[in-house]
């Protein structure tokens, strides 16, 4: 089998499906995962990520192998959504777990698979990193950073098996940067939403992480 390959037994989501757009008063807006590409580094990294073309969708496959530099794929936003864009919505599932990492401990903070979700203000980026982990504790938030020009927070949203399983996620975007940038004040206004990313890396254990990833859309 292929490294990175899911499980021939491996199914779409096992969790109940999330209501759909129409019956929470939105409009759904989906993304093509061919438009992603490699955040820009002067080093020139390698991408190992592909797509993969498959009935039910196309998603792509992040399979890192040491000792690859770590690689980030980025989605931007079309300007007529940073305003209007209510929830981001993905699906994803690891199929390779780096050895013991947790992104709450110094020197093993890897992922199998993470999703970036950014705002910009000015010249100051707000970043939230969601990340499946494989031992860190689910809801722990971690490696906070707070300057002039960046904000992120890293948060555990998954952890640990089932392995070539799909996990679909969403996340309410005014809520969330409300919550870790503003105390969680109701009335503070958020920046545009910019876009998102996604990374699957494992150069600090050493060790091989995999992830698919795919479904990307907006309700508005």
């Amino acid at each position: 089998m292929e490294p990175g390959a899911p499980p021939a037994a491996a199914a779409f989501p096992v969790r109940p499906p999330l209501p759909s757009a129409e019956s929470l008063g939105l409009t759904e807006e989906k993304f093509d995962v061919h438009k992603f590409q490699v955040v820009e580094r002067s080093s020139g990294p390698i991408s190992y990520y592909r797509v993969i073309e498959d009935p039910q969708g196309p998603y792509l496959r992040g399979v890192y192998r040491p000792p690859l530099e770590t690689v980030t794929l980025g989605f931007e936003l079309p300007a007529h959504l940073r305003r209007t864009a209510k929830k981001l919505r993905w699906r994803w599932r690891v199929t390779v777990l780096p050895k013991l990492a947790d992104e709450c401990a110094s020197g093993r903070t890897d992922s199998a698979a993470v999703v970036y979700v950014s705002w910009k203000r000015g010249l100051r980026w707000y970043a939230l990193k969601y990340v499946w982990s494989t031992v860190g504790k689910v809801g722990n938030i971690c490696e906070p950073h707070r300057n002039i020009f960046v904000a992120q927070d890293t948060i555990i949203r998954e952890s640990g098996p089932p392995i070539g399983q799909w996990f679909e996620e969403e996340v309410d975007l005014d809520a969330e940067w409300r919550n870790h940038f503003e105390g969680g004040d109701p009335n503070a206004e958020v920046p545009d939403f910019v876009g998102f990313g996604l990374m699957s890396d494992g150069d600090q254990t050493q060790s091989v992480s995999a992830a698919d990833y795919g479904f990307f859309s907006v309700l508005k």
